[in-house]
């Protein structure tokens, strides 16, 4: 157990101080190995309000909303913002790039790099890295992505939005550890869930989905959608050994 700031001198370095403590084996905590952004699509039906008032608490913190919208209106009108975000992100060759080369095609790859995005995670069929990057090249398009997002929002129970009072650093990881609450709490309830960002990683679309949003000063800071369905393979991290300092 411990406790984190932010130190005065205004380096937005984030210090942690552990500290001995009686270990609980909470609901939240055995999640931990099963908890995974599932990047496929979910089986489209509603969840319950005990469940839905359970993920709004756990995804709830200091100076952090969580709006949950399940309507199909309000969801087909978040939809939109992401097919606009897509859109422009599709047509910036510098993201198109990142993306590309954080992707593993193959197990082999996944394995020997321990970090990225393993292609199976995303429903997709792994395959030898040379012919994987040939197919992105040839079928990630604007409007294949636009489509698969379109079948991921519709099959799926709800959107969280998670959204701070300031933006600050202090507060951008307090957005992250109610994101992380939200999605244990969700993998204990058995239900999926994975980003939706675009509406917010456009900064333009930013202030416009606020609006939306009808939050006034506050930052909607991520987009998460929701819903059960089929655990996909899991994407490889490297050992903790490898990425202390």
């Amino acid at each position: 157990m411990g406790h984190s700031g932010f130190d005065a001198a205004g380096s937005n370095a984030l210090r942690v101080a552990f500290e001995q403590t009686k270990p609980v084996a909470s609901t939240l905590f055995q999640a931990i190995p099963e908890r995974q952004s599932t990047r496929g699509e979910y089986d489209g039906q509603p969840l319950s309000r005990h469940e839905l008032e359970l993920l709004e608490k756990a995804g709830t913190g200091k100076g952090v909303q969580v709006i949950v919208l399940t309507e199909r209106k309000a969801m087909e009108t978040v939809l939109e913002y992401v097919v606009q975000g897509n859109t422009v992100q599709m047509n910036d060759p510098a993201f198109v790039y990142e993306l590309k080369h954080w992707i593993r095609f193959s197990g082999g790859e996944a394995v020997r790099t321990g970090d990225g995005l393993y292609a199976a995670s995303s429903g997709n069929l792994p395959a030898p890295t040379w012919l994987g990057s040939l197919l992105f090249n040839l079928f990630f398009t604007q409007k294949s992505e636009n489509d698969k997002y379109a079948k991921h929002v519709r099959s799926s129970a709800g959107i969280a939005i998670f959204a701070s009072e300031n933006p600050t650093p202090a507060q951008w990881v307090e957005v992250g550890r109610c994101y992380e609450r939200f999605a244990l709490q969700s993998t204990a309830l058995g239900i999926r869930n994975a980003m939706l960002n675009q509406p917010v990683e456009v900064s333009m679309l930013r202030p416009q989905f606020a609006d939306f949003l009808g939050i006034g000063k506050r930052r909607p800071d991520l987009v998460v959608r929701f819903g059960r369905g089929p655990k996909l393979p899991s994407s490889l991290r490297r050992p903790i050994q490898a990425v202390l300092v």
